[in-house]
């Protein structure tokens, strides 16, 4: 019963902190956005063709979940994101080419602020590639 009643507060507490990282700002910007497909479309200057050139998609929270990029041609490349239930950051990215194969996945890690600590590149085949550490150093005036 004690484990049961520890691990609900450590529930709610991350849930605190996951609402405190977000700001007011950022939950306005969101609630603009849900369920929002926002497109591009571009027209060559004698307007005889016109094509998309950009296609976002936005969850029912407002957070970027689909981007996929365009030419006259079709795909060039196309981007999807899944976010940590309580943090809500971007945990994972994957990339894929002009013929939709994955060409990139992108992993995240976070410091306790919220910034982005690490990414990690993986391979198509799931194998590591890099790893890429984020470094803040902030200049007092």
């Amino acid at each position: 019963m004690k484990k049961l009643l520890l691990i609900a507060l450590a529930i709610f507490f991350a849930q605190g902190l996951a609402a405190q990282t977000i700001s007011p700002e950022t939950l306005a910007k969101r609630a603009k956005r849900k369920n929002l497909t926002v497109k591009e479309w571009n027209t060559d200057s004698s307007k005889k063709s016109r094509w998309l050139d950009h296609l976002t998609v936005y969850d029912e929270h407002g957070r970027k979940i689909e981007e996929i990029e365009y030419n006259q041609f079709g795909q060039i490349r196309r981007e999807t994101c899944e976010y940590d239930p309580v943090t809500e950051k971007v945990i994972k990215e994957v990339i894929y080419d002009d013929r939709n194969k994955v060409e990139r996945i992108r992993k995240y890690e976070y410091n306790s602020d919220g910034t982005k600590h690490k990414q990690y590149n993986y391979l198509p085949s799931g194998k590591l590639y890099s790893i890429k550490v984020f470094e803040y150093i902030f200049e007092e005036n």
